[in-house]
C-alpha cells in the first residue's frame, strides 16, 4: 500500500474526526482563568504542550534530513521523517484548536499566541519531515 494513500486516508481521517468534536474540544481547551497575566490558564497550557511537539517534529526533522537513519536509533529509513510529520501534524492540529476557541486577542489567557506560535512550528516539522521522506525515498 503506497505512503501516499496511507497519509491522505489519516489526514482524512483526523480532520474529519477532529471537524466533528472541535466544537466539544474547544470548549474544554480554552477555559480562561482571571487569575492574572502571568497566571498559567488551561490555553496557555494547551498551547504550549502544542509548540512543544511541533519544536520536537522539527528537531526530528532536522535530524532526519542531517543524519543517516541508522543515526536516528531507527532501523528503517522513513521513521524518523514519519515521526517529524506525525508530531507536526499533532502540534498544528492542537494550536489550531487553540486559535479557534480564542475568544480573545493577545494577553486575555486564551493562548492565542502559542497557538499561532504551535501552528507555524507544526508545519515547519512537517515540511522538514516531507523533505526527509522525499530524500529517502529517492535514496532507498
Amino acid at each position: 500500500m503506497p505512503v501516499r494513500f496511507l497519509l491522505v486516508v489519516a489526514g482524512a481521517a483526523l480532520i474529519g474526526g477532529f471537524g466533528l468534536a472541535a466544537p466539544a474540544a474547544a470548549q474544554v481547551l480554552v477555559q480562561p482563568d482571571p487569575a492574572g497575566a502571568y497566571a498559567m490558564t488551561s490555553g496557555r497550557l494547551w498551547s504550549l504542550v502544542a509548540a512543544l511537539l511541533g519544536l520536537a517534529g522539527a528537531v526530528i526533522g532536522g535530524l532526519a534530513l542531517a543524519r543517516p537513519a541508522s543515526r536516528l536509533g531507527i532501523g528503517t529509513g522513513r521513521g524518523g521523517a514519519m515521526m517529524a510529520l506525525a508530531a507536526g501534524l499533532a502540534g498544528a492540529v492542537v494550536g489550531g484548536l487553540v486559535v479557534a476557541a480564542a475568544e480573545g486577542g493577545p494577553g486575555t489567557g486564551y493562548g492565542i499566541v502559542g497557538g499561532y506560535l504551535a501552528l507555524a512550528v507544526g508545519l515547519i516539522a512537517m515540511a522538514l519531515g516531507g523533505l526527509a521522506l522525499t530524500r529517502v525515498r529517492r535514496t532507498g
